[in-house]
Order: C-alpha cells, then sequence, then structure tokens
C-alpha cells in the first residue's frame, strides 16, 4: 500500500518539479495532492502523465496525510509545518526556517541520513541549495583526509530566485537586444549579461545570508569543526548553481586519489579531462539528478590542498530532488509506514 503526499507551493518552481520527480521516480504514493495558497486555488499543476487541480493549504485536513513536501517559503512553514506534523504527516521542509532548529534533522541523504533518525518535531529540513550540491561533493574527501577549510565561491542562476528571477533575466535580456530600457525589479542591479556579489540580505560582519547559511549548514551536515568561507554570486544563467571549490585538508591527498574517490561516491559523476569542453556546465547539469565535478586539481600553495568544480540542477538536487530523496530514505529504512497500512 502505497502512501499519500501533499505538496505545498505546488505552483513554484520548486513544487512543480517535486511532483514530476515524484513520478519520474516512481516514489509508492497512492494519492498526491496539490496545495497552494487561495490565489492558485484551481490551477492545474502536470504529475506524470496526469493533471492535478490546486487546492487551498488553509483548508485542507492533513490528517490522513504521511508525507508533506514544503517549498512556500519560510513564512509558511514556520505557520504550517508544526500544525501539519501535529497531524501526523512528516514535512519535508524546503526552506529555511527550520534549519538551525537542533531538534530538526538537516539532511542530505548521500552525506548523513542517519540524522533521520532523529527527527523529533515531525520536521525535517532540506539545505541551502548551494549546500546540498557542496557537501555532496565534500563527505567523501572529508571521509579519505578530513577537511580543515573550504573557501567557496558560487554562481548561482537565477532560478534560485524564484519564476521572479528567471522572468527578469528573460524580460532584461530582451530588452537589451531590442535597444529598450532596462528595467531592475527582482534584483537589485541588472543581471542580463553582468554578476551580482550580492544574494540574500547583507549581515554586520559584511557577509551575505546566502554565504552565512553556506557556513553554517556545511558544520551542521557534515563537521563543526570545518571551517567555511563563501562569496555567492548571482549570474545570468537560467538554471544549475556552479562552485568553485578551494579545500584544505590535514592529511595529504592527490588530485588522483580524489578523482578515483568521487568517482565511486553516491550522488557524484566526475567529468574531468584536461582539454577544451572536458568538463560540465550549468547548461549541461540542468535537469539532470547527479552532482558534477571537474577540473579536480592539486592546490600547490598549500599543503594537503584541492580544487575543484561543482555544478548542479539547483532546482532538482539543491531542492525537490534532495526533499524525495529524505522521503525514500525515511521509506527505505523503514522510519515511515502509511497511516492507510497502520490502519
Amino acid at each position: 500500500m502505497g502512501f499519500k503526499i501533499a505538496v505545498v507551493g505546488a505552483t513554484g518552481n520548486v513544487g512543480r518539479e517535486m511532483l514530476s520527480i515524484l513520478a519520474e521516480r516512481a516514489f509508492p504514493a497512492d494519492e498526491v495532492v496539490a496545495l497552494a495558497s487561495r490565489r492558485s486555488q484551481g490551477s492545474e499543476v502536470s504529475y506524470g502523465d496526469k493533471t492535478l487541480k490546486t487546492k487551498t493549504l488553509d483548508t485542507y485536513d492533513f490528517s490522513d496525510v504521511d508525507i508533506c513536501l514544503m517549498s512556500a517559503g519560510g513564512e509558511v512553514s514556520k505557520e504550517w509545518s508544526p500544525k501539519i506534523a501535529a497531524q501526523g504527516a512528516v514535512v519535508i521542509d524546503n526552506s529555511s526556517a527550520w534549519r538551525y532548529d537542533a531538534d530538526v534533522p538537516l539532511v542530505v541523504p548521500e552525506v548523513n541520513a542517519e540524522a533521520l533518525r532523529d527527527m523529533k518535531k515531525g520536521i525535517i529540513a532540506n539545505p541551502n541549495c548551494s549546500t546540498a550540491q557542496l557537501v555532496v561533493a565534500l563527505k567523501p574527501l572529508h571521509d579519505r583526509a578530513t577537511i580543515k577549510r573550504v573557501v567557496v565561491a558560487t554562481y548561482q542562476s537565477v532560478s534560485g530566485a524564484g519564476k521572479d528571477g528567471m522572468d527578469e533575466l528573460d524580460r532584461q535580456t530582451k530588452a537589451l537586444y531590442s535597444l529598450q530600457d532596462v528595467q531592475e525589479k527582482k534584483f537589485p542591479k541588472r543581471i542580463a549579461f553582468n554578476l551580482i556579489p550580492h544574494i540574500d540580505t547583507f549581515m554586520e560582519d559584511g557577509y551575505t545570508k546566502e554565504e552565512w547559511k553556506m557556513m553554517v549548514e556545511t558544520k551542521k551536515i557534515l563537521d563543526p569543526k570545518i571551517k567555511l568561507t563563501a562569496t555567492c554570486v548571482r549570474v545570468p544563467v537560467f538554471i544549475s548553481h556552479s562552485e568553485a571549490v578551494n579545500v584544505e585538508f590535514e592529511n595529504p591527498i592527490t588530485a588522483d586519489e580524489a578523482r578515483d574517490i568521487l568517482r565511486s561516491s553516491p550522488g557524484i559523476m566526475v567529468v574531468d579531462k584536461r582539454e577544451p569542453g572536458g568538463y560540465i556546465t550549468p547548461h549541461e547539469a540542468a535537469g539532470e539528478d547527479a552532482t558534477y565535478i571537474s577540473r579536480i586539481r592539486e592546490d600547490i600553495t598549500v599543503e594537503n590542498g584541492l580544487s575543484f568544480w561543482c555544478v548542479s540542477d539547483n532546482l532538482r538536487k539543491g531542492a525537490a530532488l534532495n526533499a524525495i530523496q529524505i522521503a525514500e530514505s525515511m521509506v527505505n529504512r523503514g522510519l515511515l509506514k502509511a497511516k492507510k497500512q497502520a490502519a
């Protein structure tokens, strides 16, 4: 007997991707419900070869729901996730609302699936999109040589800012080609043919909230001893985040060793030929599940250092796919049984 799944925020970029991936991976669901705000009530979304009409979140009865995939923003999650969990559903939340709560596991299944056993509030948090792909890459290297410090610069696509971000890049690009004025609404500066070294709000120490998230989340998921500094940059790419990563280890590790380790690690594809085109770009990673690693090389300026290039589809591994992998991990570990089955 299968599960009943509710997807909250089903009309958004990530919500639609969740529905698509549930169908693609043949998740054992007897019923899937699409939920959204009153404004989107009745909108149609695709689930495999089916079309679902969205229902409103604030009037829905979750008493027979097994899993709620929440992708409706932090404020909605703060209000609704505890209410939904109180009705017996496991909430897998894609926002930042619960990531830093000590009683809420922050999970990337390839890295720390065992943390699912520590769920206390009925809520599991999905990490930030840029963190998810990074820790998938770091975990096997950390197990081998113990990471001391990470320096990462991100190249984050506009889909990380939602549909409005994608629309703005599209609109501005068309405006520039037709010699019209460029309007800035979603981003503080022009994004078309430009880079913006600013994602989320600025903090007192000069870091942005996005950079802070990467630091804190990597420590919680992987190891609190790891030191990490990030510079997060928005780039004029529609889908997939890229990262230039520099890692300093406690123990020696060569580029060849790292390449072999990463090739045999879950969720990773290594594409690393030292020739033109022998690496992955965000365009090629879009629509794919893997975290791609290229340009693996030894850092000659520091003892036990490596640098590499990391690319992944932020709507999939950075959000929707990771949430569904969490649900799959719970089922596979016997941590979740369908209410109908239990009855």
